[in-house]
């Protein structure tokens, strides 16, 4: 049987891992799909990366529409990132009659709609494993592994930028502006951190693994996310007084009213093992009704482990390129025609309990003031620390952790609150059981 020709959209760094990889593990990936696998033509704007990657006897172009519109390419392997030119590749490729993979977790969280309608018509497979947690295969798992359960809920660690920085923080007692530099002369961050620090990549993932795991429409603008720049390091600090560790996670439920999808630091119990994923890596907690909860864990960025991913979803669509497109699994694990329309909550119907950090004045009452307020909101207190007055000032921290409480509830709270003359700044940040 003849091989199957690959078109690689980009030789950065996913690509040159792709391009390694495949070369590297031919053998045994042939063994594994059937039939030999080879990259045929490559788009990249850096064709001299080219001999260093051991590809310099492929067709290069620096025009991706020419791999796009090659007649004998199988497969079009899309690396390049972004919404755009991206979209339009992928939707010429399918409307050429080419399978796609891709890693790019932005492309599908907002077009992946569109995307997989064009697929669906053409009868063709978009697969796009590496766009979430890197080489971890948590949407295989989602998709097929945990196919019998009724999944609950699943919270995640799925950027590993902000993981490191998290990590920093607790270990080493640096603060987030010194680790955020250091991450950047790393590689690790890129120069305009926004969307690893303000939750924004975490929030392409997580749209995508709640659409699978609930069967929903992929929905980016209901996903709510905020980011880690403001937790400081006195939080992570108290936190771990507590108990506790601050994660930067993604957080997906299913409840009564609809589907909680949102992104934001968060205490956990260091007991759990997610608690104590540190550095750079993923991790993704699945709690499903028949098997319980699953741990998920590995390499979340990276050459050859996103392109571990990319080449797994190779194998997997040179294994359907006979298979009746019918009985091939869903693009979002449930047939097109059985997703449903439970609706993504806003923040104010979510349900979770919160860690406060209150700076106030060193003044008998302020506690009684705070406490009524948020009794006031059937907000109850599970445990109180108070700090001795930083240096010489007349501010001290007062640190609450409450029960689980509606957020709607919380925000009016903490509105009265911010009135109080004898309150200077609130801190507030979620809080996780994941049990």
């Amino acid at each position: 049987m003849k091989p199957v020709k690959v078109g690689l959209l980009g030789l950065g760094t996913v690509g040159g891992g792709t391009a390694t990889v495949l070369k590297r593990n031919a053998e045994e990936i042939a063994r594994r799909a059937g039939r030999g696998i080879e990259i045929d033509f490559i788009a990249t704007l850096e064709p001299e990366r080219a001999p260093e990657l051991g590809v310099e006897n492929i067709r290069l172009t620096k025009d991706a529409y020419e791999v796009v519109n090659d007649p004998d390419i199988d497969i079009i392997v899309e690396l390049i990132g972004g919404y755009s030119p991206a979209k339009e590749l992928v939707l010429q490729a399918l409307e050429n009659g080419k399978h796609v993979v891709t890693a790019n977790k932005a492309l599908i969280a907002m077009h992946g709609g569109e995307i997989f309608a064009k697929a669906q018509e053409k009868g063709l497979v978009v697969a796009f494993e590496a766009g979430v947690a890197g080489g971890i295969p948590i949407i295989k798992s989602l998709r097929e592994g945990l196919a019998a359960n009724s999944v609950e809920w699943l919270a995640g660690i799925i950027n590993g930028t902000g993981n490191y920085i998290l990590s920093e923080m607790r270990e080493k007692g640096r603060d987030f502006e010194d680790v955020l530099a250091e991450a950047q002369e790393l590689g690790y961050a890129e120069a305009d951190p926004t969307f690893d620090v303000e939750g924004i990549d975490a929030a392409h993932k997580l749209c995508i693994l709640s659409s699978i795991a609930f069967g929903i429409p992929l929905q980016f603008d209901k996903t709510y996310t905020e980011g880690i720049s403001k937790v400081s390091q006195e939080d992570v600090a108290y936190a771990e007084e507590l108990g506790y560790r601050i994660k930067h996670l993604g957080i997906a439920r299913r409840t009564d009213s609809g589907i909680e999808q949102r992104v934001h630091p968060t205490l956990i119990p260091k007991s759990r093992l997610i608690a104590n994923v540190n550095g750079v890596m993923n991790a993704v907690l699945v709690n499903g009704d028949a098997v319980g909860a699953t741990l998920y864990y590995g390499a979340g960025a990276g050459d050859e482990a996103t392109a571990s991913a990319v080449i797994a979803d190779i194998v997997d669509v040179t294994r359907t390129l006979t298979t009746d497109p019918e009985n091939r699994v869903p693009h979002l694990a449930f047939q097109p025609d059985e997703l449903s329309n439970t609706p993504v909550l806003g923040m104010d119907d979510v349900e979770t309990a919160f860690y406060l950090r209150l700076s106030a004045k060193n003044e008998a009452g302020v506690l009684a003031d705070v406490t009524r307020i948020l009794g006031d909101q059937n907000i109850s207190i599970k445990a109180f620390i108070q700090k001795e007055p930083r240096h010489s000032e007349e501010m001290v921290d007062i640190i609450l952790l409450t029960h689980r409480v509606n957020e709607g509830n919380m925000n009016k709270a903490l509105a009265q609150i911010d009135t109080l003359d004898v309150i200077d700044d609130v801190t507030r940040i979620r809080v996780e059981a994941l049990s």
